[in-house]
C-alpha cells in the first residue's frame, strides 16, 4: 500500500509541460481527477475486504502533510510556467522590436544611397567642374549654397554670421539680414559641422553639403516608417509606407531637382514631430515612452520652426487639429495642455534666436494659442451636459476660439511693423474668386505651380500605385469609426484606457484619429495649393499602410458585418497579413525595375549657355549690378557672387516689386522707360533671356509677357476678343535691332542662343 502510494505521489510530482498557463490548468485538472480516482478506490477496497482472500487494503487516502505538499509542488509550477510564460513574451518583444528598428534605419540608408546614386546619374556630378555642379542647383535654390560657401570662406564662424546679419552685397542698394531674411540657419549650422568634423581633407565641401541634405531624407523615410509601425503594431506597415514613399516620389518630396530648398532641411524635422506626437498620445506606451516622445516633439518642433519661415502655418493646422480631438474630448487635458507649451516654448526661443523676427508674432499658430486659452478659461464647462447642449457648446467654443484668434491677429499686425498681410490677402482672395485683379504679382503667383490646383495627373500617380484606392477605403473605415466614438463621448460614455483587438473599436485610439484629421485637412489644402501635396502625400502613404496591416481596422468591419462564419480575430489577422504582402509583391514586381532603370538608365544635364553667360558674368567690374529674372540671378549670386536687383523669394513684397520692375524688359515699354526702373535698382546690367521673350502660349495665359501687358493695361481681354493698346513694341524684341532709341540706353556687350547681356549706360549717347 505504501508502494502504491508513493507510486501514485510520483505520477503528481511530475514537472508541468512548458508552456501557456491553460496547458498547466488541464494538468492541474487531469491530476485533481487523479486524486479523486485513487479515494473512491482506496475506500471500496476497505469495505470488501473481508470477502477477498489473503485480505488486501484498499489504497490509503493521503494525509494533511501531503496535501501541504502537493498544492505547495502545483503552486510552484504556477508559478514558473508563468515566468517562462513572461519571460518569452518579452523576449518576443525585443526580438520584434530590434528587427524593426533594424527595418527602419535600413530603409532610411538604402534611401540615402538611393538619393546618392540617382544625384550623380542625373547630373554626372563627379565628372564637372564647380561651376557646372553649381548651375544644377535649379529653381534658384542656389542662392542657399552661396551663403554655405561664405561661411566656409570666412576668417571665423563669428565673422561670418556677422557679415550675413548685416549683407550689402546681396541686393543692390539694400542692407538686408539674410540669416532672418532668407532662414540660413541650415547653412549656418552645416558650414559649422563641417569645420568641426575636420572634413575639409577627406570630402569636398558641396558633396558633404548635400550629403547632409541626403541623411535628412533619410531620417524623413524613416519617421515616416516608425509613424505607421506605432500605429499598426508591425514593422510591415513601415516598409510598405517607405516603398509608396519612394514610388510616389515626384509627389513626396523636391529633393531631385532642388537640393538646397527649405523644404527638403525641414519637413524631415516635421516627419519627427508627428512621429513624436503619435507615440504622446498613444494610450499603450509606458510613462518612460511618453516623457521621450515629448522630448522629441519639443526638439523637433523647435528645429521646424528655425528651419523654415513657413513653419508656423504647418503648425497651425496641426494646431487645427488637436483643437478638435480636444473639443470632442478624445486626448486628455493633460497632453494638450503639455502640446500647447511645446508651441509656445518653442515659438518664444524661435523668436529670440531669429532676432525677433516680427512674423513669428503674427503668425496664425500663436493666435490660436492665445484664442485657446482664452476661450477654455470663458467655458469651463464645456466637456459637461447632455448631447445637446456639449454640441452648442462645441460651436460656441469654437466660435470664440477663431474670432479671438483673428482679433489677437490684427491688433499684433497693426502695432508690428508687417507690412505683407494686404499682399497675401488680395493673392487669397484672387485665388478663391472673391476678387480679380490686374495686378502683376498676385497673377504672378497664382502662375506659379505650387500654388495651382493639382492636375489628374496627380491622382492617377497615386491610383496607379495602389495607394489612392486603399487611402480611401482605410479612410471611410476610421471615418465611420471616429464618428462612433465622437458620438459616445458627446453622449456622456467614456473612453477605453487601452483599446483591444478584439473590440474592434479602431477609432477610439487617439493616435489613429489625429492621422485622420491631419491627412483630412492636408489633403483639402493640396486640393487648392498644389505645392502642399509634399505636406500630404508622405502622410497619405504612412496611414494607408498602417491601414491595411492593422488587424483592429479589419476587425472594426468585421463588427459592423457581424462576422460569425469565421472566427474574426483569426481573419482579421489573416487579412492584415496577406493584403500588405499581395500588395508588396505587386508593387516589387511593377515598380523596383522602374526604380533601378532610374540607376542605370543614362542622363546628362548639360547648359552651355549658362555656362559661358557665368564665364563671362565673372569678368565684369567690381562695383556691377546684375538685373534679370529671379530664379537667374539666384544662380549668379551663387556662381559669381555679385549684386542682383532681386531674390527668388515669393513671401517678401519688397523683392516682388523689384522682380516686377526687371520683368518690365519684357513688357511694351519704351526704352525711357525701363532705363529709368533700371537705374532706379542701380542696376549695371540687364540680362534678357531668350525663353521668356519667345515664351510659346499657354492655356492659363500664364506668359510673362502677358501679365505684364494685362497689368500696365496695354492688353485688354472683352467677350473673347484682345485689344493693344500701346505705341511702343515689345522691348525685348526691340533692342535687338540695335537702333536709336534703344542704343542711347542700352549697349550689348554679351549674346549667345539664350541670352543678351545689355550694359546700362551711366552716360546717356544720343545717336540717330
Amino acid at each position: 500500500m505504501a508502494e502504491l502510494r508513493c507510486r501514485k505521489t510520483g505520477e503528481k510530482d511530475e514537472p508541468a509541460p512548458e508552456g501557456l498557463l491553460d496547458q498547466l490548468h488541464q494538468v492541474e485538472t487531469r491530476d485533481e481527477d487523479n486524486r479523486t480516482a485513487g479515494a473512491d478506490t482506496g475506500a471500496a477496497g476497505n469495505a470488501g475486504g473481508d470477502s477477498r482472500a489473503g485480505g488486501t487494503d484498499g489504497i490509503l487516502p493521503p494525509t494533511d502533510e501531503e496535501k501541504v505538499d502537493h498544492t505547495s509542488a502545483n503552486s510552484t509550477a504556477s508559478a514558473k510556467a508563468a515566468q517562462t510564460c513572461s519571460k518569452s513574451v518579452l523576449l518576443q518583444r525585443v526580438v520584434k522590436l530590434f528587427i524593426g528598428c533594424l527595418a527602419a534605419v535600413t530603409c532610411g540608408m538604402v534611401y540615402a544611397v538611393y538619393l546618392s546614386t540617382y544625384h550623380e546619374r542625373k547630373f554626372w556630378f563627379s565628372s564637372r567642374q564647380e561651376l557646372e555642379r553649381e548651375i544644377t542647383f535649379q529653381g534658384g535654390s542656389g542662392l542657399y549654397y552661396y551663403y554655405y560657401k561664405h561661411m566656409l570662406f570666412a576668417s571665423s564662424f563669428e565673422k561670418g554670421v556677422y557679415e550675413l546679419t548685416r549683407d550689402n552685397r546681396t541686393v543692390s542698394g539694400q542692407t538686408i539680414n539674410a540669416v532672418e531674411q532668407l532662414s540660413l540657419y541650415p547653412e549656418l549650422l552645416s558650414s559649422l559641422l563641417y569645420k568641426l568634423s575636420g572634413s575639409q581633407d577627406a570630402i569636398e565641401p558641396v558633396y558633404f553639403y548635400i550629403g547632409v541634405v541626403f541623411g535628412l531624407q533619410a531620417v524623413y523615410v524613416t519617421a515616416l516608417f516608425v509613424c505607421s509601425w506605432l500605429m499598426s503594431g508591425t514593422w510591415v506597415a513601415g516598409m510598405l509606407a517607405v516603398a509608396w514613399f519612394v514610388i510616389n516620389r515626384p509627389d513626396t518630396t523636391k529633393v531631385d531637382y532642388a537640393i538646397p530648398l527649405r523644404d527638403n532641411w525641414a519637413l524631415p524635422y516635421f516627419s519627427c514631430q508627428v512621429a513624436a506626437l503619435t507615440g504622446f498620445l498613444s494610450n499603450n506606451v509606458s510613462s518612460g515612452v511618453e516623457m521621450f516622445c515629448y522630448l522629441l516633439m519639443s526638439v523637433t518642433t523647435f528645429s521646424f520652426i528655425v528651419m523654415w519661415e513657413h513653419s508656423h502655418c504647418v503648425l497651425f493646422v496641426q494646431g487645427v487639429v488637436l483643437l478638435l480631438l480636444d473639443c470632442f474630448d478624445l486626448i486628455p487635458p493633460r497632453k494638450m495642455a503639455d502640446i500647447h507649451k511645446v508651441y509656445l516654448s518653442s515659438l518664444l526661443l524661435a523668436y529670440v534666436l531669429q532676432y525677433q523676427r516680427p512674423g513669428l508674432l503674427s503668425s496664425p499658430l500663436l493666435s490660436l494659442l492665445i484664442a485657446t486659452l482664452l476661450a477654455r478659461y470663458l467655458q469651463q464647462n464645456m466637456k459637461i451636459g447632455p448631447l445637446v447642449a456639449r454640441l452648442m457648446k462645441i460651436v460656441l467654443h469654437l466660435y470664440l476660439v477663431f474670432t479671438t484668434g483673428i482679433t489677437f491677429n490684427y491688433l499684433v499686425k497693426r502695432i508690428l511693423p508687417v507690412d505683407q498681410s494686404d499682399f497675401i490677402l488680395k493673392f487669397l482672395e484672387v485665388k478663391f474668386g472673391l476678387n480679380s485683379t490686374t495686378e502683376f504679382i498676385p497673377n504672378l503667383l497664382l502662375c506659379e505651380e505650387g500654388f495651382q490646383s493639382p492636375g489628374q495627373d496627380l491622382f492617377f500617380r497615386l491610383t496607379q500605385a495602389s495607394v489612392l484606392p486603399f487611402y480611401v477605403l482605410v479612410m471611410l473605415v476610421c471615418v465611420l469609426s471616429t464618428m462612433q466614438t465622437i458620438y459616445r463621448r458627446l453622449s456622456g460614455e467614456s473612453l477605453k484606457g487601452s483599446v483591444q483587438m478584439e473590440d474592434g473599436r479602431i477609432g477610439e485610439r487617439p493616435e489613429v484619429i489625429y492621422h485622420v484629421f491631419h491627412t483630412l485637412l492636408f489633403g483639402a489644402l493640396a486640393m487648392l495649393f498644389q505645392g502642399m501635396k509634399y505636406l500630404w502625400t508622405p502622410y497619405v502613404c504612412a496611414f494607408t499602410a498602417f491601414g491595411v496591416c492593422s488587424p483592429e481596422l479589419w476587425m472594426t468591419v468585421f463588427r459592423w458585418v457581424r462576422l460569425k462564419s469565421v472566427h474574426p480575430v483569426v481573419l482579421a489577422l489573416i487579412l492584415s497579413t496577406a493584403v500588405p504582402t499581395i500588395i508588396g509583391f505587386s508593387l516589387w514586381r511593377e515598380f523596383f525595375p522602374r526604380v533601378l532603370s532610374e540607376l542605370t538608365e543614362v542622363q546628362e544635364f548639360y547648359d552651355p549657355d549658362t555656362v559661358e553667360l557665368m564665364n563671362w558674368i565673372n569678368q565684369a567690374p567690381l562695383a556691377a549690378v546684375f538685373a534679370a529674372s529671379p530664379s537667374l540671378l539666384g544662380t549668379v549670386k551663387l556662381c559669381t557672387g555679385w549684386p542682383v536687383t532681386s531674390l527668388p523669394l515669393y513671401t517678401d513684397i519688397s523683392l516682388l516689386q523689384r522682380s516686377e520692375s526687371t520683368y518690365q524688359v519684357y513688357a511694351m515699354r519704351s526704352a525711357e522707360e525701363v532705363y529709368k526702373l533700371l537705374t532706379a535698382q542701380k542696376s549695371s546690367y540687364v540680362i534678357i533671356e531668350e525663353e521668356l521673350c519667345n515664351q510659346m502660349s499657354t492655356s492659363r495665359g500664364c506668359r510673362i509677357k502677358d501679365l505684364l501687358d494685362f497689368a500696365n493695361g496695354h492688353v485688354v481681354y472683352d467677350k473673347g476678343e484682345t485689344y493693344t493698346f500701346s505705341k511702343y513694341g515689345r522691348f525685348c524684341h526691340e533692342i535687338k535691332m540695335n537702333y536709336s532709341p534703344y542704343t542711347n540706353y542700352f549697349t550689348r556687350v554679351f549674346w549667345n542662343r539664350s541670352y543678351h547681356v545689355y550694359r546700362v549706360n551711366s552716360v546717356i549717347s544720343f545717336q540717330y
